[in-house]
C-alpha cells in the first residue's frame, strides 16, 4: 500500500491477493475507478511517484514481475519489468540524476534498480543478501541516493544506487528482518528496521551505528512507516498482536498507548497528510482499510468493528426510536450497532457455531432479532435487553442458512432454510414449529424471503439446486417453481412493484433476476457482476424502488427497477457477504469482518455520490 495525490485529493493505492490494484479516496473512503487487474498472482507491494508530472504506481507481485501504472487512466505503462526469478517482495521509488527509478527486492535474494521512464534495468542486480530480501526503502546520504534493504538473513544492508555498490552492513537483529523505513532525525538520515526477533532498531545511516533500540517484546512487527507530527519525527509500527504503536524517534520512546481496533494481523502501514492532519493508513488480514488520526491515536471514518470472524448476515431495525443494525458472524456472536453513532449497541451470545442468518421483527411490541446458526438452532433475542427469548428452536438437522419474518393469521412467524434441504415455519410467540417441514429442494436451501401473493403470505426460497420455489405459508404447500438461473441461487429478496409482488434473486451465474410472483415469469435480468452474487436486498433510494446486490467481485451494485439499469457501483475491499436497507435511508453492507453504512451525499447521484 502507498499514498499519493490524485486530482488534488489524498489517495491510498492498495494491492490484493486477487492480483488487483485499487485506488481509494481517503477523504470519502470510496474507491476511485475500476480495480486494475495488475498481476497474475497476489500483489505484494505498491509504491507511488511521478513520471513527467503524471502520478504513477509501481507494483510487484508473486508472479516475479514489476509493473508501472498511470493512476489517472488506470492503464499500464509499458511492458512488465522482468528479471527477478522469484516473487518480488517490495518496491520503493526515488530519483537518480533527476530520473525516476524503482528499487525492488525479491525472494531470489537480489535487489534490482529500474529506470521508470524506459522500463529498463539499471546495472546488474545488487547481490549480498543470502536469503529472501523482504523490504526496501530509499533516502539520501550526503546528497547521494541510497537504498536500505532487509532480509531473512537477519541483516540490513545499505546500497549506493548511483554506483550499485554496498555501502554498509547493519548487523544486530537475531532473526529475520521483515520491514524497514527511512526518515531524518536532527537532519541525519536514519533507518528503522524490525522483524521476528521482537525488536525495533533505529540506525544512523551516516555512521552505521545504532541510535536506539525501541522496547518491544509482545509479537513480531509486521510493518513500519515514518512521518512528522508537529515537527517531530515518529515511526508507526504494526504487529501481529493486532496493534499499532507510535514512537518518538528523537527520544526512542513510545507516544501514548498502543492503538487497537484491528481484529487480525496488520500487514501494511502507510503515512500521509489528510486535511492537514498526519494520518496512518493500515490494512490487515480482514481485508479492510483503516485511517488513524496520529496526534490523537483514534480511528477516522465510520467503519464498524468488533466481530473477530467473517460477518455472514445483517439486518436493520429500530430500538427505542434509534436505527440499529444487527450482524451475525462466524465468531459465533450476534452484535447490534447504533447506525447514528457508529458504535456497538449490544452483544448477543449463545450460539455455539457460526451465525449465518439474521432477521428483525416485532413481538408483542418489542423489537426482536431471529438468528440461525451452524449449530442447527434458531434463536430469538430481545434487542432492547440483549437477552434471549425462550429456548432455542430446534428441528433442522444441519446449518440454518437463512431466516425471514412475516405474519401468519396475525401472528409473527419466522421462516428458516437449511443445508438439510428443508424450509421450516416457526411461531415466534410460542417458539414452536408450525406444520411439517416444506420439502422440495434437492440441495442446500440458501435463502428465503417473504411477501404477500393475492392476500396470502408466501415464502420464496432459493437453492443450490439452481431453482427458486414459492410456498403458501397458510396451507404449508408448494405454490410455484421459478427456473432460469444457470447456477446455484444463493440470495433472494421480495418487494412490491406497482402493487405486484416480485422476487429478486442472485446466483453464482453472476446474474440478478426479477420475477413476477403472480405469473412466475422473469421480468428483468440484471448483468454486471463479474463473480458470484452473494446478497440481495430491496429498498427505496431517492423515493425510487431499487434492488441492492453484493458479490464476491467486491462490489455493491444498485439497480433501478423502473429503468432496469444499474445506477451505482460501490467498490469494497473484499467479498460482500450481506446487504440490507437502513431504516433512515442508505445501505448497510458487510464485507470481511466489517460493516459499512453507505449513504447518499449532497452531490449528484452516481457512484461517487455514495460515501462511507
Amino acid at each position: 500500500m502507498a499514498c499519493a495525490h490524485l486530482y488534488g485529493r489524498t489517495v491510498a493505492v492498495t494491492g490484493g491477493v486477487d492480483g488487483t490494484v485499487r485506488v481509494w479516496d481517503l477523504a470519502t473512503s470510496t474507491s476511485i475507478g475500476e480495480p486494475i487487474t495488475a498481476h497474475t498472482g497476489a500483489v505484494t507491494a505498491v509504491a507511488c511517484t511521478r513520471i513527467d508530472g503524471r502520478p504513477i504506481a509501481v507494483t510487484s507481485g508473486v508472479d516475479s514481475t514489476v509493473r508501472i501504472w498511470d493512476l489517472t487512466t488506470g492503464a499500464p505503462i509499458g511492458d512488465p519489468l522482468t528479471g527477478h526469478t522469484d516473487a518480488v517482495t517490495a518496491v520503493a521509488c526515488t530519483r537518480i540524476d533527476g530520473r525516476p527509478i524503482a528499487v525492488t527486492s525479491s525472494v531470489d535474494s537480489t535487489v534490482r534498480i529500474w529506470d521508470l521512464t524506459t522500463g529498463a534495468p539499471i546495472g546488474d542486480p545488487l547481490t549480498g543478501h543470502t536469503d529472501a530480501v523482504t523490504a526496501v526503502a530509499c533516502t539520501q546520504i550526503d546528497g547521494r541516493p541510497i537504498a536500505i534493504t532487509s532480509s531473512r538473513d537477519h541483516l540490513v544492508q545499505v546500497w549506493d544506487l548511483a554506483t550499485g555498490t554496498l555501502l554498509n552492513l547493519l548487523p544486530g537483529h537475531t532473526g529475520p528482518v521483515t520491514t524497514v523505513a527511512c526518515t531524518h532525525v536532527d537532519g541525519r538520515p536514519i533507518a528503522v528496521s524490525s522483524g521476528e526477533d521482537l525488536t525495533v532498531r533505529v540506525w544512523d545511516l551516516t555512521t552505521g551505528g545504532i541510535i536506539s533500540l525501541l522496547p518491544w517484546n509482545t509479537a513480531p512487527v509486521t510493518a513500519v512507516a515514518c512521518i512528522q507530527i508537529e515537527g517531530r519525527p515518529i515511526a508507526v509500527t504494526s504487529s501481529r498482536d493486532h496493534t499499532l504503536r507510535i514512537w518518538d524517534l528523537a527520544t526512542g520512546t513510545p507516544v501514548g498507548e498502543p492503538i487497537t481496533g484491528h481484529t487480525g494481523f496488520i500487514e501494511v502501514v502507510a503515512c500521509t497528510q489528510l486535511a492537514g492532519r498526519p494520518i496512518a493508513v493500515t490494512s490487515g488480514r480482514a481485508h479492510t482499510l483503516w485511517l488513524w488520526n496520529l496526534p490523537t491515536g483514534t480511528a477516522l471514518g465510520d467503519r464498524l468493528t468488533g466481530h473477530t470472524g467473517l460477518i455472514e448476515a445483517v439486518a436493520c431495525t429500530q430500538v427505542n426510536g434509534r436505527p440499529i443494525t444487527v450482524t451475525g458472524s462466524r465468531d459465533h456472536t450476534v452484535r447490534a450497532w447504533s447506525l447514528a453513532a457508529g458504535t456497538p449497541a449490544g452483544l448477543l451470545a449463545g450460539h455455539t457455531g457460526p451465525v449465518t442468518a439474521v432477521a428483525c421483527t416485532q413481538l408483542d411490541g418489542r423489537p426482536i432479532a431471529v438468528t440461525g446458526s451452524w449449530d442447527h438452532t434458531v434463536r430469538i433475542w430481545n434487542l432492547a435487553t440483549g437477552m434471549p427469548i425462550g429456548s432455542p428452536l430446534t428441528g433442522h438437522t444441519s446449518t440454518v442458512t437463512a431466516v425471514a419474518c412475516t405474519h401468519l393469521n396475525g401472528r409473527p412467524v419466522a421462516v428458516t432454510s437449511s443445508r438439510d434441504h428443508t424450509v421450516r415455519v416457526w411461531d415466534l410467540t410460542t417458539g414452536t414449529a408450525i406444520g411439517d417441514p416444506l420439502i422440495g429442494h434437492t440441495d442446500v436451501v440458501a435463502a428465503v424471503g417473504c411477501t404477500q401473493l393475492d392476500g396470502r403470505p408466501v415464502a420464496v426460497t432459493s437453492s443450490r439446486d439452481h431453482t427458486v420455489r414459492v410456498w403458501d405459508l397458510t396451507a404449508g404447500t408448494f405454490a410455484g417453481l421459478l427456473t432460469g438461473h444457470a447456477g446455484p441461487v444463493t440470495a433472494v429478496a421480495c418487494t412490491q412493484l406497482d402493487g405486484r409482488p416480485v422476487a429478486v434473486t442472485g446466483s453464482w451465474d453472476h446474474t440478478v433476476r426479477v420475477w413476477d410472483l403472480t405469473t412466475g415469469i422473469p421480468v428483468s435480468l440484471f448483468s454486471g457482476h463479474s463473480d458470484r452474487v452473494t446478497a440481495v436486498a430491496c429498498t427505496q433510494l431517492d423515493g425510487r424502488p431499487v434492488a441492492v446486490t453484493g458479490s464476491r467481485d467486491h462490489t455493491v451494485r444498485i439497480w433501478d427497477f423502473q429503468t432496469r439499469r444499474q445506477t451505482d457501483q460501490i467498490d469494497l475491499p473484499s467479498d460482500v457477504t450481506a446487504v440490507t436497507g437502513a431504516p433512515a435511508g442508505g445501505i448497510v453492507a458487510a464485507f470481511g469482518w466489517d460493516i459499512v453504512l453507505l449513504e447518499r451525499s449532497g452531490r449528484d447521484a452516481g457512484r461517487q455520490g455514495l460515501s462511507t
